[in-house]
């Protein structure tokens, strides 16, 4: 077993996600600032004489009922690329929820091989390892970089993004899941006109008015599939202290940044009972 039992998949956000073009593949060209926050699932691996996956947690649904999900697969191509068997007993504790725009199925197969490369002693170039991440899924490269991050392309371009200024993040879904292939089909109009990334944020007020200027091309499309995503939004965009609300990813997550946690958890308890929230803060 690695050293680290409890190896951390911390769910992204995008914080603006702007459509520039789209692929003769059918793929979509994007411009995004993704971030890290503190919500996390966690896994671990140890030995075992085949290849196991132990699902649990808060928001597991019906990923114990799925028979191959991305953390399989991932320990699976990792073998085939390593020359190794796949024998591992993995354990998912899953905090994030599923279908949400938190991409927490690419985190979790980052975090799978980052334990699976300890655990099999695989000595393989970073390179490489971002090369194999890429086969599983456009987010999952990012999620294995794990840091802020302006992304391009369909997801594999990472560049430097300036540090974050300081600020407590609420995330609120209306526990309904939204698949991200639907949303982007759903999506009308012209595609947004590329812009020079930014150097660095004074604070969090300058922050939050890039934020407003760049927004989210995929929210309109979210909220006709999915109207508890408006209402969602309409909240916290109307809660006390907020600096900015939008959608995260294709949704159905939304989120809305605030000076500290007192302000963000002060909106937490007000929502309805039946939507899922997590009050916290960003990750390096």
């Amino acid at each position: 077993m690695s050293n680290d039992p409890l190896r951390q998949a911390h769910a992204k956000v995008n914080l603006w996600l702007n459509v520039i073009g789209r692929r003769a593949d059918g793929y979509h060209l994007l411009d995004s600032l993704v971030a890290f926050v503190d919500l996390a699932d966690s896994i671990s691996a140890s030995p075992a004489d085949r290849l196991s996956l132990e699902i649990d947690g808060p928001c597991a649904g019906t990923l114990s009922d799925e028979p191959d999900n991305l953390v399989l697969k991932a320990a699976r191509r990792l073998a085939d690329r390593a020359g190794v068997s796949a024998r591992a007993a993995i354990r998912l504790s899953k905090r994030i929820p599923v279908a949400a725009g938190l991409g927490g199925g690419s985190a979790d197969a980052a975090a799978a091989l980052r334990e699976l490369v300890d655990l099999w002693r695989v000595a393989m170039p970073q390179e490489e390892l971002f090369d194999l991440a890429q086969t599983l899924g456009a987010d999952v490269p990012m999620c294995l970089a794990g840091g802020t991050a302006l992304v391009s392309g369909v997801g594999e371009r990472l560049d430097f993004a300036p540090p974050l200024p300081a600020a407590a993040i609420l995330l609120v879904n209306p526990g309904v899941a939204l698949p991200t292939r639907d949303v982007f089909a759903a999506r009308r109009g012209s595609f947004s006109a590329s812009r020079p990334p930014p150097k660095a944020w004074r604070d969090l007020s300058g922050f939050a008015a890039e934020l407003s200027r760049r927004g989210n091309d995929l929210t309109d499309a979210a909220i006709a599939l999915c109207p508890a995503v408006g209402d969602v939004l309409d909240f916290l965009r109307r809660s006390d202290r907020v600096r900015y609300a939008g959608m995260s990813g294709s949704g159905a997550t939304c989120f809305a940044l605030y000076d500290d946690l007192d302000a963000a958890r002060s909106t937490s308890a007000t929502m309805p009972a039946a939507w899922w929230r997590h009050a916290g803060r960003f990750v390096s």
